[in-house]
């Protein structure tokens, strides 16, 4: 009974596994497909006629996918920059400075996590209206830069992953940093930003996707179809090309490309930055 239990275990995560696939090899199986036959019924798991050139006619100038996929990336690595380093400088902050009001400015912190984007768009709306930059990359972007808080994007919870993981950097090396006569600002740069490389890097993984996959802020603040980013850019091309399923999957699945590399790429580190990070209270 003891040989059968791993093969049990392996047998039910195998079957699992395979059921959380079905969606994406139906997805590349109909991006495959002309758009006819990507609406038969019923429907097969194979196409019987293969359709490789939905992939070339996202390079074409009718279909701006290109130009979509070159906005995302923009915006999330400017969106990712910018939250992972406030939320490295104000989880040290709030880890190892003692200050007034520390622990009531991190539970309202933290009370921020419960607050949906829905919630405070409005007030960012008019903000971003007053700076000139509704319909601009930039009103998804000068938040992040601004703040440890972005559209689609929780902040607070990147400062409170980089806390938990500065509170078990020993308070021993900032001690002795401090007797030879280090400031705040070179013990944060010098001892604890490096040893914080497990944590930054999942950090970083995590909110390159969250910001890579955002639905809600480009349709609220874009309007302009040539800096949409893919969300918002793969759903516009329904209306005015038609009922295309196969060119839309074809789309999804190039737009899923980069978040499987980084997340291929940054497992690993995602595993040991939350490991460490919740090592203390």
């Amino acid at each position: 009974m003891r040989h059968w239990r791993p093969r049990g275990t392996t047998t039910l995560l195998t079957i699992g596994g395979l059921v959380m696939l079905a969606p994406f090899l139906w997805m590349f199986s109909t991006s495959l497909r002309s758009a006819a036959a990507s609406v038969t019924v019923p429907p097969r798991w194979l196409p019987t006629q293969w359709h490789p050139d939905n992939y070339t006619r996202l390079a074409s100038d009718d279909y701006p996918v290109l130009r979509f996929l070159q906005n995302s990336v923009l915006v999330s690595l400017l969106a990712t920059t910018g939250i992972v380093i406030t939320s490295a400088l104000a989880g040290y902050a709030f880890a190892k400075l003692e200050f007034r009001f520390r622990n009531a400015l991190f539970g309202l912190l933290l009370v921020s996590l419960m607050i949906p984007i829905q919630v405070t768009i409005v007030p960012l709306y008019v903000i971003m209206g007053k700076l000139g930059l509704i319909d601009s990359p930039w009103a998804l972007v000068v938040p992040a830069l601004l703040g440890a808080f972005a559209p689609g994007i929780p902040g607070a919870f990147g400062i409170f992953m980089m806390r938990q993981f500065f509170r078990s950097t020993p308070d021993a090396l900032i001690e002795a940093a401090t007797i030879d006569g280090a400031g705040p600002i070179r013990i944060f740069f010098r001892i604890a930003l490096p040893l914080a490389k497990p944590a930054l890097a999942s950090l970083t993984v995590i909110t390159f996707i969250l910001s890579w996959n955002d639905y809600f802020s480009p349709l609220i603040f874009l309007n302009s179809t040539d800096i949409m980013t893919l969300p918002v850019g793969i759903q516009s091309l329904r209306p005015p090309f038609g009922q295309q399923s196969s060119l839309v999957m074809a789309a999804v699945t190039v737009a899923l490309i980069p978040v499987l590399l980084v997340f291929v790429a940054g497992q690993r580190w995602i595993v040991q930055g939350f490991t460490r990070s919740g090592l203390n209270e």
